[in-house]
């Protein structure tokens, strides 16, 4: 992950270990995961798996069918 953020920022890897911090690290990591989302969504394939667990998808479909009253 540090030679991705170093490359994106067009930095040195030593650069990023001496001043980057785990904040820096989050926001990189939640852009690249929108970035593949994005992505996916525009070559209309699937959402990558990684990002969404399978309960919660069957959780909100459950939701949605009492909300319309459909079974």
């Amino acid at each position: 992950m540090i030679d991705a953020l170093a490359r994106t920022y067009s930095c040195l890897p030593s650069h990023v270990l001496k001043h980057a911090d785990t904040f820096d690290l989050m926001v990189f990591d939640v852009a690249m995961a929108n970035m593949e989302i994005e992505n996916a969504k525009a070559n209309k394939k699937p959402v990558p798996s990684k990002y969404y667990k399978n309960v919660d998808l069957q959780a909100k479909i459950d939701r949605s069918r009492e909300k319309s009253g459909v079974d």
